[in-house]
């Protein structure tokens, strides 16, 4: 778990903020009135998103078109950090239209679903304080950089939208 107090803090509140906004038909689904929530809380998310997450995103064509392909996603200071090698046609669109929504799925136990904005964050595209922390952590995780796989790009999922269904967060929480 690599979120400060501050980033759980304001990852709550666009939990928070995101589920008042939502419909009701999605609300009698993660708070139904009267019953549990099923739902996760900021800090719970964050301990149950660790690792890799395989992520189904959805980007728009020149066309006003959607197109969904599955990325690997990496949660990290309360953010989707995902990679694509350049030429792939997500990178494509994302760089032309950098909206985006990205859903994880386990079963029936757990759904994130997020829009947001896809900002780069590796040199050459940028120069953000937190990519060598990321890139460390990518490393890690793959055993090698994955800069050195080709014409690699990275973003960072800024979110403007984010709900949480969680069926069991102990059961969640336990597999974490």
């Amino acid at each position: 778990m690599y979120e400060s107090p501050t980033e759980l803090a304001d990852l709550q509140g666009l939990l928070d903020a995101s589920l008042r906004g939502s419909t009701a038909h999605l609300r009698s689904i993660v708070a139904p009135e009267g019953a549990s929530p099923n739902t996760l809380s900021a800090d719970q998310l964050a301990r149950a998103l660790t690792g890799m997450c395989t992520l189904a995103i959805s980007t728009v064509t020149a066309n006003g078109e959607p197109r969904i392909s599955g990325i690997d996603g990496h949660f990290l200071h309360g953010r989707w950090i995902v990679g694509t090698d350049r030429g792939a046609a997500k990178a494509r669109h994302l760089a032309a239209r950098p909206a985006v929504s990205v859903a994880h799925l386990r079963g029936e136990e757990l759904g994130v679903f997020t829009h947001g904005r896809a900002v780069p964050i590796a040199p050459p595209d940028a120069d953000d304080p937190q990519w060598p922390e990321v890139l460390d952590h990518l490393t890690r995780h793959y055993g090698s950089n994955p800069m050195t796989w080709g014409d690699v790009v990275y973003y960072r999922i800024e979110p403007h939208w984010m709900v949480a269904y969680c069926a069991d967060p102990d059961k969640v929480l336990k597999e974490a």
